[in-house]
């Protein structure tokens, strides 16, 4: 007798899938996936850019920025966890705080970013208000680097939960950027809550 699907299961299959594909593309998890989807839709980088990753870990995104960027563009990450995979040429990663990013081995070493990325999340505690408020501290820590760091017409991608503070972020990005859009990758687990601020043109 077969065992009936359930809606949970399917979502497994689906992330299995991913990871899989992953794993045979060679990264180090399913996120790649996500910034694909955002690239794709939206355009965020080119190649020549200069890319800033927060809460670069395990290192995904940074493969997948540096083939968008190209030999002629950089691509530099952040994380309190060591990037434990061989990075190409034109990527640098440090294992550190985003507070630290006055850090001369990140600012002296270009004038600012075209595009700041943010796959940041707390650890989880499973009460969806607390985990919500604690991205938002995150969400603004990464917002005020794109503001210190971001040049004009640049990009900001931000991993958010929706939580009660949502609009509020919202309201200060609108206030930052002129184009605004919230996006759910379809690479995203459904139960998730997370979802992705995309900001195009810094004013």
């Amino acid at each position: 007798m077969k065992a009936k699907k359930t809606k949970g299961s399917k979502q497994n299959q689906w992330a299995d899938h991913l990871t899989q594909r992953a794993k045979a593309e060679n990264y180090p998890a399913r996120s790649v996936y996500k910034l694909e989807e955002i690239q794709k839709k939206f355009k965020i980088m080119k190649s020549g850019d200069q890319v800033l990753d927060l809460g670069c870990a395990p290192g995904s995104w940074l493969l997948y920025a540096a083939k968008q960027v190209g030999v002629q563009g950089r691509v530099f990450g952040i994380d309190l966890q060591k990037i434990e995979i061989q990075l190409p040429g034109n990527v640098i990663a440090i294992k550190d705080n985003i507070l630290a990013l006055d850090d001369d081995r990140f600012l002296n070493q270009d004038k600012g970013f075209h595009i700041i990325l943010s796959d940041m999340a707390p650890a989880t505690t499973g009460r969806k208000d607390v985990d919500a408020f604690k991205s938002f501290e995150l969400c603004n820590m990464a917002l005020d680097v794109a503001r210190k760091s971001l040049l004009a017409k640049g990009n900001f991608v931000c991993k958010i939960f929706q939580g009660n503070d949502f609009k509020k972020f919202e309201k200060d990005v609108k206030s930052a950027f002129k184009e605004y859009r919230v996006f759910k990758p379809e690479s995203c687990r459904k139960q998730s809550k997370e979802i992705y601020i995309i900001a195009k043109g810094k004013k």
